[in-house]
């Protein structure tokens, strides 16, 4: 089957965030992490057979929508895994703020590297939690961890809880096996327990490359990880409010149901049928997405290479292509390199709500000729 993901599908007035932010004003809107392609066709006629049903009482997860997780971490991760360690939750935000909640007590210290998803920032100080953060570091080939620096943060903190994002937003690397075995090492050393925001995991550029799931590294690091997954990313379904923490250890599970416990909702049927027809009917969709987005990173990093001021490195993992404007900011005396882009017909995100100013996020994930034209506004905006 074909996919066509060069169709215009109209969101502008719509009630899409991502559009709305900008009604009225021509600015190109290439900020928050969704893409402007239709959900694949399966998930769509899931939800009319659904919506078909006519009830929308209180749901519970279905044998066959249990049975579709279970399956899927086996076909694509080889992770065999207990259905009782899945906790199902409305988003994976929500889930992010449970694990704060549910690790260790209030002052206690929560880790992460920036730059990160603005959330990763905000949970640990929304739970009662001291953040305790170090740098990423840059060389030629792309963005790394300064393991040293992290041991000592990490030493000094008393951190209980490491909150990993990987593949990683919005840097867009996907993490080597040894890399993941250090924050393994590290995670081990200093008695954390590790929240791995997995999200991207099905947008991993590479044809070569395939995501490996931290907890599946060894049983006893499963026991100290809490995973959270969902397809709102790879499939495009963010709105539709699913996903789920895969936590093996039992008594980590508890304090986790326990944290979410008069807060935080069931996920809504819709949400649920969209997730089953994604995880087992959508393959070809999927590879076809992750063709069509290799494209697209390839015209965003040939185009900011030619633009003075501008740095990017390669994109591995995800859709989102994270740029580095502060010589371009210096030279041109800009405050604000995201606002000034704005002004230019172009709407990125901030890269200090991602603990980084200076550096704007694109994200690419949109019909290639919409994105052309946002790199020529790029590139005037640059000139």
């Amino acid at each position: 089957m074909s996919h066509d993901f060069d169709a215009v599908v109209e969101r502008a007035g719509s009630d899409a965030v991502k559009w709305a932010k900008y009604a009225g004003r021509d600015v190109i809107p290439l900020w928050v992490a969704d893409m402007d392609f239709a959900a694949p066709p399966a998930v769509v006629a899931a939800l009319r057979s659904r919506i078909d049903h006519g009830v929308f009482g209180y749901n519970q997860p279905t044998a066959s929508q249990v049975e579709a997780v279970v399956a899927y971490l086996e076909r694509k991760f080889h992770w065999a895994i207990d259905p009782e360690w899945i906790v199902w939750l409305p988003g994976l935000v929500s889930g992010l703020n449970v694990a704060c909640r549910a690790v260790g007590t209030p002052g206690d210290a929560v880790f992460t590297a920036t730059p990160i998803y603005p959330p990763f920032l905000s949970a640990p100080i929304d739970s009662g939690r001291r953040l305790a953060s170090v740098p990423l570091v840059r060389d030629s080939a792309g963005w790394l961890w300064d393991f040293p620096a992290v041991d000592a943060v990490l030493r000094s903190s008393r951190a209980r809880l490491f909150l990993l994002c990987h593949p990683h937003n919005p840097t867009g690397r996907a993490w080597h096996a040894d890399e993941l075995w250090q924050i393994a090492a590290l995670a081990e050393k200093h008695d954390l327990v590790v929240c791995s925001d997995e999200i991207h995991n099905g947008l991993v550029l590479s044809p070569q490359r395939q995501h490996q799931l931290f907890a599946t590294l060894s049983p006893e690091l499963a026991a100290r990880s809490i995973t959270l997954l969902a397809p709102s990313k790879t499939f495009n379904i963010p709105g539709l409010g699913c996903a789920f923490a895969l936590i093996p250890d039992a008594r980590l599970r508890q304090d986790f149901r326990q944290a979410m416990h008069g807060i935080v909702p069931h996920v809504n049927a819709l949400g649920m049928a969209a997730t089953e027809a994604a995880l087992t009917l959508c393959d070809d969709w999927h590879a076809a997405l992750l063709d069509y987005l290799r494209g697209n990173a390839r015209l965003v990093e040939r185009a900011v290479a030619a633009l003075p001021g501008l740095d990017m490195r390669p994109v591995e993992a995800t859709y989102l292509a994270w740029i580095d404007a502060r010589e371009f900011a210096a030279d041109r005396g800009i405050g604000n390199p995201a606002r000034w882009l704005e002004q230019h017909g172009l709407g990125l995100s901030d890269g200090a709500d991602f603990g980084a100013p200076g550096f704007v996020r694109l994200n690419f994930g949109t019909r290639r000729a919409l994105l052309e034209e946002a790199l020529e506004r790029l590139g005037r905006a640059a000139a």
